[in-house]
């Protein structure tokens, strides 16, 4: 397993202090999503959505990809944190009903 060193590890784990960033990293354990879609699971703003999206891309734990005109954030397997968000996250529960709401209202964003 790679080793991160002590100061991204406490920058890692200040990250996912956060109980919606926290949230947004286990919803995307298994999806992709868009701002759009976490406005609605986390009724906020898209300035305040984009806020966590910008910390968790500039430390390198999601990634992005275009398709069309929407944005899907993912997690990024190939950061060198990975190892240690991933055994985090198996502790948090799983939010797959979020994405099931999502769904159901009609707010989930598909590209197909």
């Amino acid at each position: 397993m790679p080793e991160i060193q002590i100061d991204q590890a406490s920058a890692i784990l200040k990250l996912l202090g956060d109980k919606t960033r926290l949230t947004m990293l286990k919803m995307l354990e298994k999806n992709e999503c868009c701002v759009c879609e976490f406005t609605a699971v986390f009724q906020a703003t898209q300035p305040a959505i984009s806020q966590h999206v910008r910390k968790l891309k500039d430390a390198g734990l999601i990634k992005e990809n275009r398709k069309g005109q929407w944005i899907f954030y993912s997690m990024n397997e190939d950061s060198a944190a990975f190892p240690l968000v991933k055994s985090l996250l198996c502790y948090i529960p799983h939010q797959d009903e979020r994405i099931r709401e999502l769904e159901r209202q009609g707010l989930r964003i598909t590209c197909e």
